[in-house]
């Protein structure tokens, strides 16, 4: 699993097979005692998704999955 605020591991599952899962954060800069916040309240829903889903997209006021 590959967990990064950075959009270009988005793309690697795209090139790679089999592709690994990836986790997109893409909240913005926060500091460090809010990121660790918001990811003990996330990550949860983040660790049900990753099964079935590729690629997770994590925003400040959603996820979106990509099978």
């Amino acid at each position: 699993m590959i967990v990064s605020k950075d959009a270009d591991f988005s793309h690697r599952i795209l090139l790679t097979s089999p592709p690994p899962w990836v986790v997109h954060l893409r909240i913005g800069n926060m500091k460090r005692r809010d990121f660790h916040a918001f990811l003990v309240r996330v990550w949860p829903q983040v660790e049900m998704l990753l099964p079935s889903h590729k690629l997770i997209s994590v925003y400040v006021d959603r996820i979106e999955a990509l099978a």
